[in-house]
């Protein structure tokens, strides 16, 4: 579970984010919302890079596998970056309804990931990669970015 629970975390931190800055663009505080986008952005892009880097190669080392759930993963990280960039030039612009409609789009594919990672592949990384990897990965994800 450690892999799991560490990942999730990060999740819900980047999810509150997200909400927290969709909310100050309902309100109209743009300046608030900038802030919190690029924050939401900034973290979220972070995770991308830590399992892209870090956990995603460590499953596929293990498993022999880099056509399988870590490919699917990756190709929903490009989806999502594409959305992020759509919603930074709508904060760019002070534009309500383009950011509130691409949001839309935003939260379901980062609903349907999240879930895809939490219910399927981090329980997998916790159930193959040995007690001392898993330590040793979650270790280096922590430090990633810092």
């Amino acid at each position: 579970m450690i892999i799991s629970n560490y990942m999730k975390g990060e999740h819900r931190a980047c999810d509150q984010l997200f909400a927290d800055a969709e909310k100050a663009i309902i309100e109209g505080d743009f300046e608030s919302a900038e802030e919190k986008f690029v924050a939401f952005a900034e973290d979220t892009l972070e995770h991308f890079a830590k399992e892209e880097e870090i956990l995603f190669p460590t499953f596929e080392e293990i498993t022999g596998s880099t056509e399988g759930p870590t490919n699917v993963m990756r190709y929903e990280h490009e989806q999502m970056r594409g959305l992020i960039g759509r919603l930074a030039e709508a904060v760019e612009k002070r534009d309500k309804d383009a950011f509130l409609s691409i949001a839309e789009s935003m939260m379901i594919l980062l609903q349907q990931h999240n879930m895809k990672e939490e219910q399927m592949l981090y329980a997998m990384c916790d159930r193959v990669i040995p007690p001392e990897k898993k330590e040793a990965t979650v270790g280096e994800m922590k430090k990633h970015g810092a």
